[in-house]
């Protein structure tokens, strides 16, 4: 259950980062945003990360460059949005950005 807790509060930061930037850059209805990391964040936590035995450092770059890549191509190709690929790296940077400050000053998420 602790592995499942982290996730939670790890996926809720996501959402608390990335959701206002879909809705205010792409122009992107609340459920369409929360929809991106809907996506993403379950498979890395659940089923990529588990399998995945590599240092710390490569399992950032795998995650991020799937994140990126895989919601990019959720505001393309299911909400029909310009520039996808430029607000998936702003909105993914951002939470990433923010949640290793988080982690580093207040130990989460």
């Amino acid at each position: 259950m602790p592995y499942f807790h982290a996730w939670l509060w790890a996926f809720l930061f996501t959402q608390m980062v990335e959701v206002p930037i879909y809705v205010v850059g792409p122009r992107v209805g609340l459920l369409a945003a929360f929809g991106a990391s809907a996506i993403t964040h379950p498979l890395l936590w659940f089923v990529i990360f588990p399998y995945l035995h590599l240092p710390y450092l490569w399992l950032v770059v795998v995650g991020e460059s799937f994140a990126w890549s895989v919601e990019a191509a959720y505001l393309a190709l299911a909400c029909r949005r310009r520039r996808a690929w430029l607000w998936s790296a702003i909105a993914n940077g951002a939470s990433f950005g923010a949640g290793m400050l988080s982690r580093h000053l207040f130990g989460m998420p």
